[in-house]
């Protein structure tokens, strides 16, 4: 199979500001590379606290489009800086979180500083600057969420998703993306595995075998955050259409013949993932290439989307990792393998 072409050519960012919290990360850096190679945009502000990653990245930026971007350090937790940072800022992509789930575990109040102070600080900061849209990345782990990473990523939907009622009036509207896993980012599995291989391992540990998983790639999670800008209402969850992948096969992608280590489930991990619960169905609306779950809010009219011809989901629809209709192959994943670069993304 082949992962689906999310079309944002109806997302205009020519001559507009757009600000990228966590913007030194995966997510931010590809989504700068691609705002760069497809729009002209006023500029683009790149915040994150870490200065070494700001100058990395400032460096991989070819000239002739250095004018365009800009390095604010800063953090989300940090409202006033923010505010700061969005002055004049047309479009916010919220891309910061601390996502890994067994530090968020062991280090729980730094997690829900960033992923939900933070988040608070974001929407209270775009209300006062003025900021037009707000986009929010979020995870399948914040869906009935066993962790701490994804109940403050849950956290955080909600925040985002009642913000449009804080924001009545102001013209501020807020979204939200969710999506999995994303193949060859940092700190993910792949470069993991990669690493031990380079040190000579012989077999990789596998959690359980049964787990399975719902993976994009960046490029991908580029495209679909940035087509959804141009339908947002403010209040929407957008969920994309992606395939699952079984962790044993992408061993087998990676490691040809290798052993298995079983090693078990680490603290706070699914054996599979869900995006979209039974209690959502009522108000999810499927859109063709994702799905989109409305608000339960009464500042949504759901009218506007039914109008539209998006069929409601039916009664007992669940989207699920393990009962998912599109999944990776071996031979899938090796091809999507060979486009990742080594150490990720």
């Amino acid at each position: 199979m082949t992962f689906a072409s999310f079309d944002h050519s109806a997302t205009d960012l020519n001559g507009k500001s757009i600000l990228i919290t966590g913007g030194t990360g995966s997510f931010g850096k590809t989504l700068l590379k691609h705002i760069l190679a497809h729009y002209s945009p006023r500029r683009v502000i790149i915040l994150a606290r870490g200065e070494y990653n700001h100058y990395l990245l400032q460096n991989s930026i070819e000239a002739k489009d250095r004018k365009r971007v800009r390095f604010f350090i800063g953090d989300v937790r940090d409202q006033d800086r923010l505010i700061m940072a969005m002055r004049g800022v047309d479009i916010v992509v919220h891309a910061a979180a601390q996502k890994q789930v067994p530090l968020a575990e062991y280090n729980p109040f730094e997690c829900i500083r960033t992923n939900v102070i933070g988040a608070e600080n974001v929407v209270q900061a775009s209300i006062r600057a003025g900021v037009k849209q707000v986009i929010a990345l979020s995870t399948d782990k914040a869906v009935n969420p066993i962790n701490l990473y994804g109940a403050s990523k849950l956290a955080s939907d909600k925040i985002f998703v009642a913000a449009n009622a804080l924001a009545s009036g102001t013209g501020t509207r807020f979204c939200v993306v969710r999506y999995g896993n994303v193949l060859g980012s940092r700190g993910s599995v792949i470069p993991f595995f990669r690493s031990l291989l380079k040190d000579g391992a012989t077999e990789l540990p596998v959690t359980d075998e049964r787990m399975t998983r719902f993976w994009i790639t960046l490029d991908q999670a580029v495209a679909f955050t940035l087509s959804c800008l141009p339908i947002m209402r403010g209040g929407e969850i957008f969920v994309p259409k992606i395939p699952s992948m079984r962790i044993v096969d992408l061993v087998e992608a990676m490691a040809p013949g290798s052993t298995q280590k079983i090693v078990g489930i680490r603290p706070g991990e699914k054996l599979h993932e869900i995006m979209i619960t039974e209690h959502s169905a009522s108000h999810t609306l499927d859109m063709g290439d994702r799905y989109v779950i409305d608000p339960e809010w009464s500042f949504w009219d759901r009218r506007d989307h039914v109008e539209d011809g998006y069929p409601t989901m039916p009664e007992g629809f669940e989207y699920t990792s393990d009962k998912n209709d599109t999944w990776l192959t071996v031979e899938d994943l090796r091809a999507v393998l060979a486009t990742i670069p080594e150490g990720g993304e």
